[in-house]
């Protein structure tokens, strides 16, 4: 197991204070700034899931209230609102510098069998095919400040291959859609839990981008501040986040400083296991002239 798996597995193995009070490690994931939204997500899941036995969760919706303090950890409280028959609920708080940075529910479901349908997954090319962020972030290294560029380059355990990619430096207004391919060898073997926390840490990855495309902007242009308002999630089958998955957005409507986006993640075979939606903030700069 590489170092990259072991600390993103590690992330989401959280420490148990006290009956349904939990600590996460704000450090790591996606960037040393602040905590990456997914992550906060992906924790109060696994913390969700400490409280939970022999039930699988099935959707998710949280607010993002305030941004996470990498330097600190994160302290999750669980309440247990209801064990039902077939469901259960959780509530769970994040909480760091004793005020509340996320808050989410949670909804668990015995295995049922039922009707089923879904829809076709889009025709797009493969990840083979595709060139990966790794490689087009090296080739584009020389684009950001030398103060950021060791960040911009470090190693990351989730592989992403786009099948459009805007230029993020240079972007052209262009469609909503945004696809891209991604996975986790390091998942390989991870229970049926963890598959469900590494997949929801993963689906907060370039889905805000989505609005901005249609704009000519990205998080590099200097021109737009950007931010996680809230995240809902679906899980409609198991998953096993080893193998590629096709992550198809887009974003119906932008208005108000917000942007609306939507996903679906599919099996590389075209099974639907997941949905998801957010909002975002997504608020004009205006430069001052030089």
């Amino acid at each position: 197991m590489t170092d990259i798996v072991a600390e993103l597995l590690n992330l989401l193995e959280i420490e148990q204070l006290e009956v349904d009070l939990f600590r996460g490690i704000g450090a790591g994931g996606e960037t040393t700034t602040r905590i990456f939204g997914g992550q906060v997500i992906a924790q109060a899941l696994a913390a969700a899931y400490n409280t939970v036995d022999g039930r699988l969760c099935h959707s998710l919706h949280a607010y993002f209230i305030r941004p996470g303090d990498p330097s600190i950890p994160v302290i999750y409280s669980v309440d247990r609102a209801r064990d039902g028959g077939s469901f259960t609920t959780r509530r769970v708080t994040a909480i760091q510098h004793g005020k509340q940075i996320l808050n989410m529910s949670a909804s668990f479901h015995v295995q049922e069998g039922g009707w089923h349908h879904q829809h076709t997954m889009p025709d797009v090319q493969g990840p083979d095919s595709l060139e990966s962020r790794e490689d087009w972030r090296k080739e584009n290294q020389h684009m950001v400040p030398d103060g950021v560029r060791a960040d911009f380059l470090r190693a990351r355990p989730i592989e992403i291959r786009e099948v459009a990619p805007q230029d993020w430096f240079n972007p052209k207004v262009v469609e909503d859609e945004n696809q891209l391919w991604f996975r986790m060898p390091g998942a390989q073997g991870a229970n049926p839990k963890m598959q469900h926390c590494l997949m929801a840490y993963a689906s907060d990855m370039n889905l805000l981008g989505s609005s901005l495309r249609p704009h000519g902007q990205t998080w590099f242009t200097g021109e737009v501040m950007t931010a996680s308002l809230d995240h809902a999630m679906w899980f409609h089958a198991p998953v096993n986040f080893a193998d590629w998955h096709l992550y198809s957005m887009d974003s119906p409507f932008t208005g108000g400083a917000r942007g609306f986006n939507r996903g679906t993640i599919f099996t590389q075979d075209g099974k639907l296991v997941a949905s998801v939606a957010q909002e975002g903030l997504m608020r004009q700069i205006t430069k001052k002239p030089a």
